[in-house]
């Protein structure tokens, strides 16, 4: 007979945290969000840490090089989507550790052949005004000129009038040369009143851009993740299928960790793959594993040698594993169980293999949830995907600016490889969606105010880092009502302008 579980799953809509006693040194600049990204022993530290416990998901429409830079750029990790060629997710990932902090690989390019219309286009597109004319309009064409919103009216000008007529050409252009320091490109942007500082090498070709705003970023990000060479820290998802040609090309490209991105994690597929990397580079290559929902499936991957293991299965905004398989857990539930596993292993073994909560993630409080029920770090899809460091669209739909979103499961990504059980290389049905969600800003300026509410919230727990929270938590189920009353109810809502919504 099947096996019944008597509690039903909760998710972490479902609970609330109990206050508890503040003392006066418990204000949110002295919390700490530092955490734990791979196994490590008793009484060692793990050799990948976090300064925020927020990674983005492995997903071809939240995570390339500029969200791994981006990313890392506030403290977290980004593991880059593997549904593409190995050569091609090699070269993001290199491009992510090449980057020098302060200096921007041009995604905004045009050739002078094109147009005002092409122009405003691309400013639409990707919110960029600050654009570079190259020869063949790629980030690394022969530089030959700039175009800035400065430089056309359009209320002025036909549309149809050529960059090469409005740009501001390459004689007129102040740049630097490839190799000038940060420090040295900043006292040009400053000496000469500029904005954006062009990089071109021997041959005239563009390397990057500095920005007077990037570098006051840069000078402002104490939580930046560098490794020992003080490149950013980079993370890369790989599946069970092509992991022994994918793998050594990461390796080579500099990876820091990898991650096993799969919708079910309890799986001969995932021990293999484990196994084989175990056996080729032993524990030098740090690699993820998952997905999983229970102790069972922890114990399983963690004894195979996962460095990490995640944790959820159908609670993402675009799965639709549930719905169509009738496969998952509630969030909350599931990963209270997983860190109970964690830390019976631990206590078993002396080994501390770190969780992920994967999913579920819809209110910033959530977040702080996750970490009191076991979690070590959330990885996270949506969220991330609003930004304008995530890989897709931005949409004008019925007034709202929006971007583009839509799952590994989905028709459009068609990444078969996620979901293999074996058998015929294709994806045999849906488990995501394709949507849109609603434009947000920068990552920079919203992770911000997420960790504030997590350090506020961690501040009224009366604790100052994420394994004081885990500890001394108290958190309660509540009932549907309370729900409801945890919003706003019985008052008329104003809008922005100040009169009542309907």
């Amino acid at each position: 007979m099947a096996y019944f579980y008597e509690e039903p799953s909760h998710t972490f809509s479902e609970y609330l945290l109990i206050p508890g006693y503040s003392p006066a040194e418990c204000i949110p600049s002295n919390v700490t969000l530092k955490t734990p990204v791979v196994r490590f022993k008793k009484g060692e530290k793990s050799a990948v840490t976090m300064n925020i416990p927020l990674v983005s998901a492995v997903m071809q429409a939240v995570s390339d090089d500029k969200m791994a830079v981006a990313l890392a750029r506030e403290g977290g990790i980004s593991f880059i989507y593997g549904s593409q060629t190995v050569e091609r997710q090699a070269e993001m990932v290199r491009r992510a550790k090449n980057y020098k902090a302060g200096f921007v690989v041009s995604d905004s390019n045009i050739r002078p052949d094109q147009t005002l219309a092409d122009v405003l286009e691309l400013k639409e597109r990707l919110g960029h005004s600050t654009m570079a004319v190259t020869d063949d309009g790629t980030g690394t064409g022969k530089f030959l000129g700039i175009v800035t919103s400065r430089d056309y009216r359009v209320s002025r000008m036909d549309k149809a009038t050529r960059v090469a007529e409005f740009m501001t050409p390459v004689e007129k252009t102040i740049f630097a040369p490839e190799g000038t320091s940060l420090k040295e490109a900043n006292d040009i942007i400053w000496d000469h009143k500029l904005n954006a500082l062009p990089i071109l090498d021997q041959k005239g070709h563009l390397v990057a851009f500095v920005f007077r705003k990037d570098y006051d970023i840069h000078k402002g990000n104490p939580d930046e993740l560098l490794d020992a060479q003080k490149r950013y820290v980079v993370g890369a998802g790989v599946n069970t299928r092509d992991y022994e040609t994918r793998i050594p090309a990461l390796v080579e490209a500099g990876v820091d960790v990898l991650c096993i991105d799969s919708s079910e994690g309890f799986s001969e597929w995932q021990k293999r793959t484990l196994s084989w990397v175990r056996e080729r580079y032993g524990d030098s290559v740090k690699i993820g594993a998952g997905n999983v929902v229970d102790g069972d499936g922890f114990r399983f991957l963690a004894e195979a040698g996962a460095d990490f293991v995640k944790v959820g299965i159908g609670g993402g905004s675009i799965c639709i594993t549930r719905e169509t398989k009738g496969i998952g857990r509630g969030q909350a539930t599931a990963v209270i169980e997983v860190a109970k596993a964690r830390d019976a292993y631990f206590e078993e073994t002396g080994i501390y293999v770190p969780i992920c909560s994967d999913g579920g993630i819809v209110q910033d409080y959530h977040i702080t949830l996750a970490l009191a029920m076991g979690a070590d770090f959330c990885m996270l899809g949506r969220y991330f995907a609003r930004f304008d460091e995530s890989p897709t669209s931005r949409v004008l739909i019925n007034g709202n600016y929006m971007k583009e979103y839509w799952g590994e499961g989905s028709a459009r990504a068609r990444n078969w490889q996620r979901y293999d059980m074996g058998g015929a290389a294709k994806l045999s049905f849906e488990e995501g969606v394709d949507s849109y969600v609603p434009y947000a800003g920068s990552l920079r300026d919203n992770v911000s105010l997420t960790l504030s509410k997590v350090r506020s919230t961690m501040c009224n727990c009366g604790v100052l880092s994420i394994p004081e929270l885990r500890e001394k938590a108290r958190l309660t189920l509540v009932s549907s009502v309370s729900i409801v009353e945890g919003g706003a109810h019985d008052v008329l809502l104003k809008d922005r302008t100040g009169t009542p919504s309907k």
